[in-house]
C-alpha cells in the first residue's frame, strides 16, 4: 500500500509539475504570405510543431533579398529560401546551409500575358520583364534568354522586389 501511494505521490507531483516551455523558432518568410507556405501553417495551426516543442514566429520580410543576410546576421533561427539564391550565398561565403526542401521542384516561371504575343524566350528581345529577386532571378533570366539567343542589352530587367504581387 505504501509503495502504491508513493507511486500517487509521485504521479501527482509529475502531473503538477510546470510544463517546459516549448523552444521559440523565429522563421524568416522568404516573401509575403502565399501558398508556398502552406505547409508551415498547416504545421502550425494543426498543432505539429508544438508537439515538437516548438513555438514557431513566422515573419513575413521588409525585403525578400534580405531573407538569407538576415538568418546569416542571427536576425532568425531559419529561413525559407530559394536553392539556387543558396549556391551564390555559398560562394560568396555567407555561412548558411539548406536544412530541408518545403516544395520540390521550382515555382519560377516566365509568365506573359495571352495578348502579348510572346511565345518564345525570343519574343522577349526589345521587352521589359520584372524580377523579385536581385542577385538570383535577374541572373537566371539572362541566361534563359542567352541560351536562346537574345541579346540581353535589349531586354530591359526591372527589380520589382516585393512590389511584384
Amino acid at each position: 500500500m505504501k509503495k502504491v501511494m508513493l507511486m500517487l505521490v509521485a504521479l501527482l507531483m509529475a502531473a503538477a509539475a510546470p510544463a517546459q516551455a516549448a523552444q521559440k523558432v523565429r522563421l524568416l518568410l522568404d516573401w509575403f504570405v502565399n501558398p508556398n507556405h502552406a505547409a508551415i501553417f498547416a504545421a502550425k495551426e494543426s498543432g505539429a510543431f508544438a508537439r515538437q516543442g516548438l513555438d514557431v514566429e513566422m515573419i513575413a520580410p521588409a525585403d525578400s533579398a534580405s531573407v538569407p543576410l538576415l538568418l546569416a546576421a542571427g536576425k532568425a533561427d531559419l529561413a525559407v529560401s530559394y536553392q539556387p539564391q543558396l549556391y551564390t550565398l555559398v560562394d560568396k561565403g555567407v555561412p548558411v546551409i539548406r536544412v530541408g526542401t518545403l516544395i520540390g521542384q521550382p515555382l519560377n516561371t516566365l509568365t506573359t500575358l495571352k495578348s502579348s504575343h510572346i511565345h518564345t524566350l525570343r519574343d522577349f528581345e526589345g521587352k521589359t520583364l520584372g524580377y523579385a529577386i536581385p542577385g538570383f532571378e535577374d541572373v537566371a533570366i539572362q541566361t534563359m534568354l542567352k541560351s536562346a539567343g537574345v541579346d540581353v542589352d535589349k531586354v530591359k530587367l526591372i527589380n520589382l522586389n516585393m512590389d511584384a504581387a
